[in-house]
């Protein structure tokens, strides 16, 4: 863990300990006690207990055990995979082609239009 735990807003600092409380009641029910998941996860009792507590000095890998060992993992997937303001901000700044300017067309001297075929035949 850093030394130091990074500055966050309070509403930064709010989510995380809502995820550390959400963290706490999907291992209560499961029935796994503190022990348990520290050594499922590869830390110690303390660690765990700063993860759902929401301390922002835990790393996000640790976290990322934790869901592991609880069979949420996959929910780390859906962070940020809905992006409806970033997706509105890349299609105003799509570049729109221009097209050609239409080409002139040519008056073919070959061709004789009031009797559909080619000069050059006659």
């Amino acid at each position: 863990m850093p030394a130091k735990a990074p500055s966050l807003y309070p509403s930064q600092l709010r989510l995380l300990r809502e995820l550390g409380l959400r963290l706490r009641e999907a291992r209560l029910r499961r029935r796994l006690s503190v022990s348990q998941v520290a050594e499922r996860t590869e830390v110690s009792r303390p660690t765990l207990n700063k993860v759902e507590k929401g301390d922002p000095a835990v790393t996000l890998g640790t976290y990322l055990r934790v869901l592991a060992v609880l069979g949420l993992e996959k929910d780390l997937a859906l962070i940020a995979a809905q992006d409806p303001v970033g997706r509105r901000l890349q299609d105003a700044g799509l570049a729109v082609p221009r097209r050609a300017p239409k080409r002139k067309v040519l008056a073919d001297s070959t061709h004789d239009p009031q009797d559909g075929q080619e000069g050059d035949s006659k």
